[in-house]
């Protein structure tokens, strides 16, 4: 009965969102931005409401105000509290939403500052967090709360400027554009020339990757200069330990390149300080590392030799949801096994070639499942995993990984660019770290392997965000 009530009242929610809505008739031209604690554990999740305050001008789009794409482990709608109708919706994912499958979860209980942002509204409305079913991907109501902009603990003041800000790119006003926060962290005063070239240089690389290449005025990027007391960041793996301004660190959920930052309102302050839709943190540190959430943000160490390839694959996470395509490296948390369809739109569990995500994009004659080297690969690359383990446990020197992953980058070209079916669009096995039943587009993928380009899957799904805030 519950299922079929959802599914009722989805299909009321679908109605109204096809109802154009009138950004002046309801929200003002300024950010809302929601706090709230997210805690729990393995088995049950709680949200507790903190504060809301203005997060500055409104960046986003004023047309494509309800999320289409619903991406992401979570999804928030803003609604009018008497008639249900949606107002504003996005997707989103959260550092809970990754912790709550780690071994830690099942042991103890944790506790996550988050953040969602909309159009600051004219009149009352009603938040409304929805949670993805493991069963079968559907969203489901989690948590319910009602904003009144008037309320004591609502404060409509702008934070005043505390940082220097830069502009990297601009194309236009940011309601008609993607725009893009850049903040420093691990960088000291005397260190922020540097930060502005690594700001300049993220910029220019991720330009220059398509689709981002062929839409590049469809963006603006500016830089927000914060300054930490100590160059470079904490690695409590190699047992380097520093502070830094926006709290950001290796070895989150215990995997030592793994880079994440844990205290959310410095950084949405800092972020605050100019237009933004989607926030990059550059590390100013050698060892490579960095993560990428849906809706959060990405970090990435500006000075690694894999740079280019880890700020545009951890973009491709943050910007498009993306999922990760190899399947041969170790993960933090505990990966489902139960095949279901991925909601991510760069992998599918059905390999069907009639109703497959990206069918318009296969390459005619492609034989879907498509063959490829896959035993070959497989072997090579758990092989590389083990030579790797043993070095981080060895905590051997930075080179010699960096020559580790040099030597596979080469190899996996060499394979994946000289077979049957490389460069056709198809299904290939493998892919958000299963070995079997997840396939990927293409044979290589920027998000498979340390590879130049994005799949074609990976591209559409790209160009269908851009066009979501640039409507």
């Amino acid at each position: 009965m519950r299922k079929h009530i959802l599914l009722i009242s989805a299909v009321m929610m679908m109605a109204f969102s096809l109802k154009a809505v009138d950004f002046q008739e309801h929200f003002k031209d300024k950010t809302m931005r929601f706090d709230y604690y997210h805690t729990g554990n393995a088995t049950e999740e709680h949200f507790a409401f903190d504060g809301i305050v203005s997060d500055g001008l409104w960046a986003g789009s004023r047309n494509a105000l309800v999320d289409e794409l619903r991406l992401g482990k979570y999804f928030f709608e803003i609604q009018e509290p008497k008639s249900g109708k949606i107002l504003y919706s996005r997707g989103y994912a959260s550092i809970y939403g990754e912790w709550e499958t780690t071994p830690d979860a099942k042991e103890n209980w944790g506790v996550y500052h988050e953040s969602i942002r909309f159009p600051w509204p004219n009149q009352e409305v009603d938040l409304v967090i929805y949670k993805r079913d493991n069963s079968d991907n559907s969203f489901e109501p989690i948590w319910e709360y009602h904003i009144n902009p008037q309320h004591y603990r609502v404060n409509p003041a702008d934070l005043s400027p505390m940082y220097d800000v830069s502009t990297i790119v601009e194309n236009g006003d940011p309601e008609k554009k993607v725009d893009i926060v850049v903040l420093s962290e691990g960088y000291t005063f005397d260190d922020m020339e540097k930060f502005r070239k690594d700001a300049r240089r993220f910029a220019n690389t991720l330009l220059e990757a398509e689709p981002f290449a062929s839409r590049k005025e469809d963006f603006n990027i500016r830089a927000v200069e914060v300054p930490s007391p100590n160059s470079g960041l904490n690695h409590p793996h190699q047992d380097i330990y520093k502070r830094s301004a926006l709290s950001v660190g290796y070895g989150a959920f215990d995997s030592e390149r793994y880079a994440l930052g844990f205290n959310n309102k410095k950084i949405r302050n800092a972020a605050s300080a100019v237009p933004y839709e989607y926030t990059v943190i550059l590390m100013n540190d050698s060892i490579y590392g960095g993560g990428g959430i849906y809706n959060l943000y990405i970090t990435a160490a500006a000075d690694n030799a894999f740079n280019e390839y880890l700020f545009v694959h951890e973009f491709g996470h943050h910007f498009a949801a993306l999922a990760d395509e190899y399947y041969t490296s170790a993960v933090s948390y505990d990966i489902n096994k139960d095949v279901i369809e991925p909601w991510e739109l760069n992998v599918t569990a059905h390999p069907d070639p009639e109703t497959i995500k990206w069918k318009e994009l296969v390459t005619p004659n492609t034989p879907i499942p498509t063959p490829w080297e896959k035993e070959k690969y497989d072997k090579h690359s758990i092989k590389t995993q083990k030579k790797r383990r043993e070095l981080r446990k060895a905590k051997a020197p930075e080179e010699k990984l960096v020559k580790l992953f040099n030597e596979k980058r080469k190899w996996d070209n060499e394979l994946l660019s000289n077979m049957e079916y490389s460069g056709h669009v198809g299904a290939f096995e493998g892919a958000r770290y299963m070995a079997e039943g997840m396939y990927r587009s293409e044979a290589n993928c920027l998000m498979f392997t340390r590879y130049h380009k994005f799949c074609a899957a990976c591209r559409r799904a790209i160009n269908m965000v851009i066009d979501q805030y640039t409507e």
